[in-house]
């Protein structure tokens, strides 16, 4: 089984992957560093050298190889459900948890990191907290149809959101964690 953590950029899906794999004993992978080591470059450069298309297509490849390990937490990138078969696959995989905060909380967790700038493009020509919210919204029922648990992460700390994701599955009938 994988339990993979969906949501948009700066959601907190790597910092509570990797604390959920440890108290779960289970590997953590992170896809967007799979597949910046793959493509010898960051996602900004293959988004700048290639297409989005690209990207993509690679996301998905990184992705489908991931999800046959077994015990394994993966942080996915944003969009990486974007693409129905991605979704499918996912959701074959074991539970699929969204983490939801607002754009503006986003925004500002994005801001706050200082190796977004370096490694992630602007997806919109608008950037800043207008792309947050434009993209956020246009995502949302992706989200929301590709998760099996949604977990608020608004003003929580990364130990408080992986207990919520432990009850969560501890709870969840057919997912012996």
């Amino acid at each position: 089984m994988v339990v993979t953590l969906i949501g948009y950029r700066g959601s907190g899906k790597s910092s509570v992957a990797r604390l959920l794999a440890e108290r779960l004993g289970w590997a953590f992978r992170d896809a967007d560093v799979e597949l910046e080591e793959r493509a010898g470059k960051t996602i900004r450069e293959i988004f700048a050298d290639d297409s989005e298309t690209v990207f993509r297509d690679l996301e998905e490849e990184v992705i489908t190889d991931l999800l046959t390990h077994d015990r394994l937490v993966l942080a996915t990138g944003g969009g990486a459900v974007l693409r129905k078969t991605t979704r499918e696959r996912l959701q074959s995989a074991g539970p699929v948890i969204w983490l939801t905060a607002s754009a503006e909380t986003l925004y500002q967790r994005i801001h706050a990191d200082e190796t977004t700038g370096e490694r992630r493009p602007d997806l919109t020509d608008q950037g800043g907290l207008l792309e947050v919210q434009s993209l956020l919204s246009e995502r949302k029922p992706v989200y929301q149809q590709a998760s099996s648990i949604v977990v608020e992460t608004e003003g929580k700390s990364v130990v408080q959101i992986a207990d919520a994701i432990w009850d969560a599955l501890k709870n969840e009938e057919g997912w012996a964690i």
